[in-house]
């Protein structure tokens, strides 16, 4: 979702993603060789340190700070080019999907839409970069963007994704990216990128859910849309303080044993199971909502971001929830060496945001 095109990015033959989150910073370098996506190098760098928390823990940074933690990044990563995308965080941007009346003439829909997006976005429309995609209805073959014309003229409404970001926002983006000798061609929304990388299905509806560092994020995706977002308060970092807690354990060794040990370790004594059990338990709530309301099953679910590490995750979760549930493998999009195919699985739910956004930028050679 291009909010920013930068029209004299020169384009390379290496792509760089850039995962700016909550909690680290993180890189992956692609390049394209015989029309596939060949991985380069990645790398991630902790925010916590540089903010004098530790390691794991949410931080907002000044944009000095981040300037420098994403300097060392790209340093340490030994990254080569200069090319890249770069991601928003979801907890600074606006996505509400609205229903609006439809309008079989393209150019007068656009009109409804943009004056009612007035209507559902807290600050002054002048303010922001806007966006929306229309929803297809069901049984509509893809979604469109700008454009009603493939929604059949029996509907009277029309859903609307909106989505919104601050000009601020993108200003601190764009002075940490070219403080760091980047140039980005565009500004994406993390929920975009991780759409790009992980949901294979395309039609039938999927719930991904984004562990993330301060927060869970669940998203219904349907027709390569998203269809329904909904934000939990309880992340990672949640994860981490449970299991020192109840292990007694500083909170850098309790990082380390949730990413070794997981749920059911036996130095972890409950305490991921706990936090796990109140994220699960309010995305079946949002589960159970939207098949209710649109009258539809979820087919699959996902689970991605930092907390999708947590060693036995995927094993946990199928026993919650009663559909297929998997955790995120990325990396699978993306030619490297086989030796390196188990570490990339491992790590892979951390760097979907990233790899998304490498992915889109490949594109544009």
């Amino acid at each position: 979702m291009p909010f920013l095109d930068s029209l004299f990015a020169k384009k390379e033959k290496s792509v760089l993603g850039v995962d700016i989150g909550s909690s680290s910073l993180k890189v992956v370098q692609l390049r394209k060789e015989h029309g596939k996506a060949v991985l380069e190098t990645y790398g991630e760098l902790a925010l916590g340190p540089y903010g004098g928390f530790e390691v794991g823990q949410a931080m907002n940074l000044s944009a000095e700070q981040t300037i420098e933690t994403l300097r060392d990044l790209l340093r340490e990563a030994k990254v080569t080019t200069k090319s890249c995308g770069v991601s928003i965080p979801f907890a600074r941007s606006l996505l509400t999907l609205v229903t609006l009346p439809y309008r079989k003439n393209p150019a007068e829909q656009k009109t409804v839409i943009e004056l009612e997006a007035r209507k559902y976005i807290p600050i002054p429309v002048s303010e922001v970069q806007l966006d929306w995609f229309i929803v297809p209805k069901t049984n509509s073959p893809q979604p469109t963007k700008g454009d009603s014309s493939k929604t059949t003229a029996v509907h009277e409404t029309v859903d609307v994704l909106l989505v919104a970001v601050s000009n601020d926002e993108l200003s601190l983006l764009q002075k940490v990216v070219t403080s760091a000798e980047l140039i980005a061609s565009f500004y994406e929304i993390e929920i975009f990128s991780t759409l790009r990388s992980v949901v294979e299905e395309q039609v039938k509806p999927v719930m991904v859910l984004d562990v993330g560092a301060a927060s869970t994020k669940t998203y219904v995706i349907e027709h390569g849309v998203v269809a329904s977002s909904h934000s939990i308060s309880v992340g990672s970092q949640d994860i981490t303080r449970a299991i020192s807690v109840s292990g007694n354990l500083p909170f850098a060794r309790a990082e380390a044993l949730k990413k070794e040990e997981g749920i059911g370790g036996s130095d972890v004594l409950g305490g991921p199971e706990l936090v796990f059990s109140r994220i699960f338990a309010e995305a079946r709530r949002v589960l159970v909502q939207y098949e209710a309301a649109q009258k539809k099953s979820i087919t699959s679910i996902v689970l991605t971001g930092g907390g999708g590490v947590t060693k036995e995750l995927g094993t946990y979760a199928k026993g919650i929830f009663s559909i297929d549930v998997r955790v995120a493998d990325p990396f699978m999009k993306t030619e490297a060496p086989a030796f390196m195919r188990s570490i990339l699985k491992e790590i892979g739910p951390e760097f979907a945001v990233a790899v998304g956004l490498a992915l889109r930028k490949l594109e544009e050679i």
